[in-house]
């Protein structure tokens, strides 16, 4: 490997600063965070190809830039059909070359770059050989009877003739009491076994196999095996790949990035066997028929918890943690998700710089108005806890940045709408997330006719989107939001334990591969996921913390501190059947030294299989009754403990004060900066929320921060004791900062009171609608007594149009001195981009549809134009009635929801335009 030279050690080191660097403003101010880089959204950049060029670059990330993207993150995949001549092979000169430009022109834009590091997904390539591939546990099972010989070889059975010859491991033999011996001595190159010991055996012949599974989606230069990941040698070689292709020049990029861990079938390595015997003190091979049953049974809970448990270990030690490691050798951070893998989440999470965790799906929201389409939807609900695996590592060791593949098939292609994704996006930003990592933009060259280059997964976010002219605005929201979720630290009170322990003892399968996807079976039923669900429901905040992490925590006065940048008021132990005795005792001195900790039950025993199992067990036992619990309750040391099986009644009893806020249907999260406390209040409830509410902290000062238009206002409040109550006014699907300061912000208005109106001046009739850029043709311009969609009018070219329109009209409006003008819509298809008297007045793209013009507003007559962009669907629909090609590519081409071929032609036309009244009312 090349040494860095210092300058380029300074400059990792100057830009992890910047990622973990709180953006504040001066103590109590009343203004936004800094807008950076990270504040801004992401995107995924699909390379197609990689038949990249300047120019192309140049001009689209110049685009990017100017709607709001704050970064790209370089994924090569597979290319479009007739365009094979550009591509370019990954890591050649040329490549590299493209990718040096990248970063230059990022840099000139005030611009971030990650790189995947390998095209496609998972680790993988053409420089992965054989030995270094993804490894599965082959195991033949043979019936010797008492006295006869083997009747067949032992030989690798292979499932094709493409299939490389599996390499013989061992050879076990188990009686009818299934006590082992190892009989591979016995075994001779031809694979006739020599052995003939008295009784009835069965015969397990364990061979090293490959998956053989191949980088999915891979780009030209990138296809090849996927990597063994538990392979510290292969490891190494496939980073050393890196090092070497990179070794050159430093390329200047931020992050390597590595997607969700999809090795199928992988669950095997050279030397495991071994690894497993230093780990877990004891030879597996003695006990492979446990690891194969699916019997409920004790041992064969144990056996395989330490099976996925040694899983874990080799995942983390010889891949999450010696990629990361390299990395920074390499002056660079890692971004990594972690689900999908078989390994303890929180802790993969934890050993690198930027926990990803994903949306994939979409939510429901009883929003009113909010539109989902069944089907147009995936049968997969994000769960905000599956989210909170990846911020609670974040929060717990000290890092500030939680990144999130976000919108993964949210609706069906060309059907996702802002106002979709602003709920969705939200619901992101209450589990912890702050930057935002949009699935995604492809590269598509100016010369590709519409609908452009585009990625097989939905959302499609490409400057050929027909809502492209309107996405400055809703990056402005995700802007606003993320700089005040990335400023000072997280505030959560509550610690609660992951038994990890009880989900690697599930007797099912063999892998307990811990994915997005199966939610239902490995965290819903379990009393972590119940009492976290219901302690966030009734107001507490709170993060995950493993075993690892537990060690690694002190307290200091009475507060719990698993890192510099983090603390909580209380740990709590859900209802655990497995805890590592040094768990155990962990908890235990952490209590010691003064902390709170509440344990819903005694766990019940020590996990994976252990010659001297009685004698542990009586040791927890006895650890346990040294608590000499008295009504439920344990001063040990210097802390309390506290055993109960109401988790809320036990905080109660600590005085542990929740948000009552969340009684009115409120969600929140809360972040401390140096300069006041941040609450993130958000309407997800079908009802408009007006409310007295109370906030745990003593303010002196609240003022309104709203994320969509950047206002601000001081809000009216009183102290009462140590709490500040207001009342807040919002509407369903709305969202708004509330800033604590301890003192006075006198330079901010009074926030309005909208709560309730005055006179409602109707200007829905007299408009005209002016068709302006869109496909596949541009329409006529109409004149409407009444405003209406676009669509549905009987005009052909109409229902058919993505793009972007015109509504003008006039007014006449009697303004008056100190009210406030409220622009409402029943509804927007899609987005609404408005101006007042040529003045640009701001957008209208979620639900509630309105806008503050009062500003813009004369006494008098005043002029209006509302521009319209919709959906690309109706177009698409246009492309496919008519047999116009516009999707070809390598590999899966493109496809629905539901992963079949993808067809629009019967599609019905999704409405565009304004749809009801349109009122402006006074408050």
């Amino acid at each position: 490997m090349k040494l860095k030279s210092l300058p380029l050690i300074l400059l990792f080191a100057l830009s992890f600063l910047s990622c973990n660097t709180d953006n504040q403003t001066q103590k109590g101010s009343d203004d936004w965070p800094e807008i950076t880089l990270t504040s801004k959204p992401w995107t995924r950049w699909w390379w197609m190809g990689s038949a990249v060029d300047q120019k192309n670059i140049s001009s689209l990330m110049e685009s990017y830039q100017k709607a709001g993207i704050g970064g790209v993150e370089i994924a090569p995949i597979y290319g479009a059909k007739g365009y094979e001549d550009r591509y370019i092979d990954y890591l050649s000169e040329d490549w590299l070359e493209m990718l040096e430009f990248t970063v230059q022109k990022a840099d000139s834009l005030k611009m971030g770059v990650d790189l995947t590091q390998g095209t496609g997904w998972p680790f993988g390539g053409p420089q992965v050989s054989l030995e270094h591939a993804a490894t599965s546990m082959k195991i033949q099972d043979y019936s010797k009877q008492d006295g006869k010989p083997l009747s067949v070889p032992i030989l690798f059975q292979r499932r094709n003739e493409s299939q490389p010859i599996g390499k013989l491991v061992a050879v076990m033999a188990y009686d009818e009491e299934l006590n082992a011996v190892n009989i591979t001595e016995f075994v001779d190159e031809n694979g006739k076994l020599n052995w003939n010991k008295p009784g009835n055996w069965q015969i397990k012949a364990i061979f090293l196999d490959k998956t053989g599974q191949k980088v999915k989606r891979a780009a030209p230069g990138g296809v090849g095996f996927t990597l063994d990941h538990f392979s510290k040698s292969a490891v190494d070689a496939y980073n050393q790949h890196f090092a070497q292709a990179f070794a050159v020049k430093d390329y200047g990029f931020r992050a390597f990035y590595n997607d969700s861990f999809e090795v199928y079938g992988a669950d095997f390595t050279v030397g495991f066997f071994e690894e497993f015997e230093k780990l877990r003190g004891y030879d597996l091979k003695n006990y492979l028929p446990y690891l194969e049953s699916q019997d409920d049974s004790e041992i064969v809970r144990r056996i395989k918890s330490d099976y996925r448990e040694t899983i874990n270990d080799l995942l983390l030690s010889n891949f999450t943690k010696n990629w990361s490691d390299w990395a920074h050798s390499q002056s660079k951070l890692t971004k990594n998700q972690a689900h999908g893998s078989p390994g303890n989440l929180l802790d993969l999470y934890a050993s690198v710089d930027i926990p990803e965790c994903e949306t994939f799906g979409s939510s429901y929201f009883p929003i009113p108005g909010l539109r989902r389409d069944s089907a147009d939807i995936r049968n997969v609900d994000p769960d905000p806890i599956m989210l909170k695996f990846a911020s609670s590592a974040a929060h717990v060791t000290g890092k500030n940045l939680v990144s999130s593949e976000t919108f993964t098939w949210l609706g069906e292609h060309f059907k996702s709408s802002f106002s979709q994704m602003k709920p969705e996006v939200e619901q992101a930003f209450l589990a912890g997330v702050n930057h935002i990592f949009y699935h995604g933009v492809t590269y598509s060259p100016e010369d590709v006719p519409y609908p452009g280059w585009l990625f097989y997964a939905s959302l499609n976010l490409t400057q050929q989107n027909s809502l492209w002219p309107h996405f400055d605005e809703f990056n402005q929201f995700i802007t606003r939001t993320q700089s005040i979720l990335q400023s000072g630290k997280a505030d959560n009170e509550l610690l609660v334990y992951w038994p990890v322990y009880d989900v690697w003892a599930e007797p099912k399968g063999k892998m307990e591969m811990i994915t997005v996807h199966a939610v239902d079976e490995w965290l819903h039923p379990t009393d972590f996921y119940k009492q976290s669900k219901q302690m966030m429901d009734v107001g507490y905040s709170l993060d995950f913390i493993s075993d690892d992490m537990i060690s690694k925590t002190q307290v200091d006065q009475g507060m719990l501190k698993a890192s510099e940048k983090h603390q909580a008021q209380v740990l709590i132990i859900p209802d655990t059947e497995f805890m590592p005795m040094e768990t155990l005792k962990n908890i235990l001195r952490l209590a010691d030294e003064g902390a709170k900790v509440i344990f819903q039950s005694k766990p019940k025993s020590v996990p994976g299989f252990h010659p001297e199992s009685a004698a542990m067990q009586a040791a927890l036992d006895q650890l346990w009754e040294s608590l000499n619990f008295e009504n439920g309750k344990s001063d040990h040391g210097n802390g309390q403990i506290i055993l109960s099986n109401s988790i809320q009644s036990a905080l109660e009893e600590l005085r542990i004060d929740r948000e009552t806020l969340v009684d009115t249907g409120l969600d929140f999260i809360r972040r401390k900066a140096e300069d006041g406390t941040y609450y993130f209040l958000v309407n997800h409830s079908p009802n408009t929320i007006q409310e007295k509410i109370s906030l745990n902290v003593n303010a002196d000062q609240l003022i309104l921060m709203d994320p969509l238009t950047g206002k601000r206002g001081k809000l009216a409040s009183q102290k009462e004791g140590e709490k500040t109550t207001t009342t807040i006014y919002l509407k369903s699907g709305e969202s708004i900062f509330i800033k604590v300061l301890d003192s006075q912000a006198s330079s901010l208005p009074v926030w309005p009171d909208y709560s309730s109106s005055g006179n409602a001046t109707d200007i829905s009739s007299n408009w005209s609608l002016t068709f302006s850029a869109g496909q596949p043709k541009v329409p006529a311009t109409q004149k409407m007594d009444y405003i209406q969609p676009w669509t549905d009018q009987g005009e052909a070219e109409a229902d058919d149009f993505s793009g972007q329109a015109t509504y003008s009209s006039e007014l006449e409006l009697l303004k008056t001195e100190g009210k406030q003008y409220l622009l409402t819509f029943e509804k927007v298809h899609e987005s609404a981009k408005i101006w007042i008297n040529e003045e640009y007045a701001g957008a209208v793209w979620s639900i509630p549809y309105q806008l503050d013009i009062t500003e813009h507003l004369k006494d008098g007559k005043n002029s209006i134009k509302i521009e319209v962009a919709n959906l690309m669907a109706n177009s698409i629909r246009y492309l496919d009635r008519n047999g116009i090609e516009w999707r070809n590519y390598h590999e899966i081409n493109f496809v629905n929801i539901d992963y079949k071929p993808f067809d629009a032609s019967n599609w019905k036309t999704m409405p565009s335009g304004i749809e009801g009244k349109v009122l402006i009312e006074e408050y």
